[in-house]
């Protein structure tokens, strides 16, 4: 009884120790992994994808796992206790059927070149241990929860039945039996416990990258919408200092950072933040890497470390980093820099860093955006300009000779005629930025048919209809686009009157309306033998 009862302790003390060496041996590779989870080969293994590239990376990386997963193992009579299943698991588990079975084949013939009693045994296990990962993973996408996929127990589970059928492969194809079913019980449970413990590990830290790659990229993505909604419009208004300090303290509020500053090729347009008492707005650029920036059009980066950084104005100034970026304007041309600092206690942020450029091409593209509408702009007025030098002379020979023809008739009418002259060019030459009432805009148009009703006479009517009680005079509004053309001819807001047409019906103006009522076929006075103009 004593003897059993030793030799019951001894082996299980022996698999205790075997299952702490493979831990050991567990940690190395995990820890291999886990440098990996810091380079990009990492990401394209964080998600589900049919990309054959990702696949490709994906039978990559899981036949180096299964290989060292085999030379990291412990020899034990004629064989090899191991961590290869966590390599050919995973790799069916993230990469679907066929990764899973050519890394399972791949780590298999490895095995297979070392020779051994287990050596068929263990690669057609290897094998199975990828295909069965791959099973799970098209099982679970196509009733769509791949999000199960990444979960450490889904992982942990599927590599304790791998290694319960890598068992039961052994025992069924190694030969001698008797030989075969000792080395199972003595390497059965530390296999186990260990593949399951590290697959579970291996996901975990694969989730945990993938977090905090969502996490960023949540955190780039908030911030940038945000710093593109509330600068929104700003600098369209115009590239100067009031707006770049509007712009400036956005950025210093969302970004979280030392200082903004904002500059054109000449001068500081704004600067809030840490110094922002000896950097002020309107002086001189003095610093050598906004020289640069604005020179070579590139973005410039000091940290403070590699690349030194010292401000150019105060020897004791607390910013210890900056980010230089150009502003673009028409034409790529550099029309002035958005810069982003860092004190000294602080490490100037990647994401910052990122953030700072992609916010520069968005105000550089809200400058342009501005000067197109200004440029616009101007350019309709100038339009609106000669329009009207082109059309008013007819309008002014016409009037003349009508006023030639009353003053003969009737000196008293003419007198009243200048008066309306003088009225409707007084309120024509009024350029269209200024702000009106509609009792102006209602004397300018009386004044022209007024003038229009003495060349025209009874060809000619009009009549004024207004609501009771409107204001006219305490109604505000834009005043009118007018070119006036050819007799009796207007264009005022959406409303024509022509002499070519033969009635037109009443039209409202903000509450008033005119009417005005035309001989078909009219195109100018009567002839009489006093003349009319």
């Amino acid at each position: 009884m004593v003897r059993a009862f030793r030799h019951v302790w001894f082996a299980g003390m022996y698999e205790f120790d075997l299952v702490l060496l493979l831990l050991q041996q567990m940690c190395v590779f995990l820890v291999i992994a886990w440098l990996m989870s810091k380079t990009r080969l990492f990401i394209p293994l964080m998600q589900v994808t049919v990309r054959l590239p990702h696949k490709l990376l994906c039978y990559v990386t899981f036949s180096i796992f299964c290989i060292m997963g085999t030379y990291f193992g412990l020899h034990i009579e004629d064989s090899i206790a191991n961590t290869r299943a966590i390599g050919a698991v995973m790799g069916g588990l993230l990469g679907g059927p066929v990764v899973g079975g050519l890394v399972g084949l791949t780590g298999g013939l490895h095995r297979y070149s070392l020779g051994g009693m287990t050596a068929l045994s263990c690669m057609v296990s290897t094998i199975v241990e990828g295909l069965l990962g791959g099973l799970v993973h098209s099982v679970l996408v196509k009733r769509g929860r791949p999000d199960k996929v990444f979960s450490p127990l889904t992982a942990g589970a599927i590599t304790f039945v791998a290694e319960l059928v890598q068992m039961m492969i052994i025992l069924l194809i190694a030969r001698p039996f008797q030989d075969a079913l000792h080395l199972v019980q003595s390497i059965a449970a530390p296999m186990m416990v260990t593949n399951t413990v590290g697959a579970a590990l291996f996901m975990r830290i694969l989730l945990d990258k993938r977090a905090m790659f969502e996490k960023y990229t949540s955190a780039f993505s908030a911030t940038a919408l945000k710093v593109a909604a509330s600068t929104e419009g700003i600098l369209r208004q115009g590239f100067n200092e009031e707006n770049s300090m509007k712009v400036a303290q956005v950025l210093i509020q969302e970004l979280d950072i030392g200082a903004v500053a904002i500059t054109d090729r000449d001068k500081l347009l704004a600067f809030t933040g840490i110094g922002d008492d000896h950097h002020l707005p309107g002086k001189p650029i003095s610093s050598s890497y906004t020289q640069r920036a604005i020179e070579t059009g590139e973005v410039v980066y000091a940290d403070g470390n590699e690349v030194p950084y010292r401000c150019s104005i105060h020897p004791h100034c607390k910013l210890g980093s900056t980010l230089v970026i150009p502003l673009r304007g028409e034409n790529q041309r550099v029309i002035g820099t958005i810069k982003l600092y860092e004190a000294k206690n602080r490490l100037f942020s990647s994401i910052n860093r990122t953030l700072g450029e992609g916010i520069a091409q968005l105000l550089s593209a809200q400058i342009l955006a501005g000067q197109y509408e200004r440029q616009k702009a101007l350019l309709t007025q100038s339009e609106i300009k000669l329009l009207h030098a082109q059309v008013n002379p007819h309008f002014l020979f016409n009037a003349l000779n009508t006023l030639k023809a009353v003053i003969r008739r009737d000196s008293d009418q003419a007198g009243q005629l200048v008066q309306y002259l003088s009225t409707f060019f007084r309120k024509n030459l009024k350029r269209p930025t200024e702000i009106v009432t509609l009792a102006d805009e209602i004397e300018h148009v009386n004044a022209y048919l007024q003038i229009e009703k003495a060349r025209f006479q009874a060809n000619c009517r009009s009549r004024w209809r207004c609501r009771k009680g409107w204001r006219i005079t305490s109604c505000r509004l834009l005043p009118c686009s007018r070119s006036w053309r050819t007799p009796l001819s207007m264009v005022h807001r959406n409303i024509l009157a022509s002499a070519k047409l033969p009635s037109a019906p009443a039209r409202t103006i903000a509450g008033c309306s005119w009417i005005s009522k035309i001989t078909p076929g009219c195109t100018g006075p009567t002839p009489r033998p006093a003349g009319w103009g």
